[in-house]
């Protein structure tokens, strides 16, 4: 049997965390997905701030991109879009993708710190 070195050592515990990473985001897309192959639905407060997110009724901006899923935080529609590999980005985090729309919806709240969520097409408040 092979002497266990430092570089193997390494590169056993490089394999097992990334294992462990692909399978904790195959389960949370898992718990994620409602009976049709979508995304289920959810409504909690996160941080302070309300986040929603259901399947889109109807047409509009979200076919356009496949996902037909609206979510909302604080009443206001966070723009979501699903990638090609299943994972999500919002306007908010835009290149931090995520497994699910309700973890777009977490990490927007976490990057917005506090500041309103300001509708797409919206001009900016004035400071």
């Amino acid at each position: 049997m092979p002497e266990l070195t430092r570089r193997r050592a390494l590169g056993a515990a490089a394999a097992l965390a990334a294992a462990a990473g692909t399978q904790t985001v195959a389960v949370a897309r898992a718990a994620d997905t409602g009976h049709h192959g979508g995304p289920e639905a959810f409504d909690e407060v996160y941080r302070g701030r309300r986040i929603t997110g259901r399947a889109a009724a109807g047409g509009g901006h979200h076919h356009e991109h496949g996902a037909g899923y609206a979510v909302f935080i604080d009443g206001v529609e966070l723009h979501v879009m699903q990638n090609a590999d299943g994972s999500w980005i919002s306007v908010v985090s835009h290149y931090d993708p995520v497994p699910t729309p309700r973890a777009a919806a977490r990490a927007a709240v976490v990057e917005l710190q506090g500041a309103p969520l300001v509708p797409l097409g919206m001009p900016m408040p004035q400071q």
